[in-house]
């Protein structure tokens, strides 16, 4: 009895480390961060679930609020974007430990854009060109991952977002950050 106990206490003190990254294992995230640089008054949020496949890689598949603030004489007009996503990212870069990832990422986006709170007339009595609609595209992302514990991991991005179904911005490049919590 007391060998099972001594073990039993060696086993609880000692570090262990998890597998990570393994096939089939999922994580959900969550990020925030600054649109088109970071003096704008602009922000996105998302909440994305992904699944790893073979070689650390992963599928991504999430939504996303874009939120942004355009001047004009005294005011800004509101340029909101409501999108869903579907990626893959490859991994380019590990640490030796599987601490530390660098990835890049490939994505399609589709969602609507609504403009002014889709008024066209301004408070000065000009109308807007710009009209609230259906948006496509697509972006190309670079993502810095470091495991914080066995189940959470910080993540850190840069993101090129193309989408030609806006009448206001065919680019946006995103500066973010979030956690990542991995589920099984």
């Amino acid at each position: 009895m007391r060998y099972v106990l001594f073990s039993l206490l060696l086993m609880l003190t000692l570090s262990v480390q998890a597998q990570r990254r393994l096939h089939g294992q999922q994580g959900f995230q969550a990020t925030i961060g600054k649109v088109d640089g970071l003096k704008t008054q602009s922000l996105h949020t998302g909440a994305a679930w992904s699944q790893f496949t073979k070689n650390s890689h992963r599928w991504v598949f999430g939504a996303e609020y874009l939120n942004k603030k355009l001047p004009y004489r005294e005011q800004f007009i509101p340029v909101e974007q409501f999108t869903g996503e579907g990626g893959y990212y490859r991994t380019i870069i590990s640490g030796r430990r599987k601490s530390f990832f660098f990835s890049a990422g490939i994505s399609g986006i589709a969602g609507y854009e609504l403009v002014n709170g889709d008024k066209s007339l301004l408070y000065d009595g000009s109308t807007l060109v710009s009209r609230s609609k259906f948006l496509y595209g697509g972006a190309v992302s670079f993502e810095i991952e470091t495991y914080l514990f066995d189940n959470i991991i910080l993540l850190m991005g840069f993101r090129q977002r193309v989408l030609p179904g806006s009448t206001v911005n065919m680019f946006h490049n995103q500066l973010g950050a979030g956690i990542k919590i991995i589920i099984n």
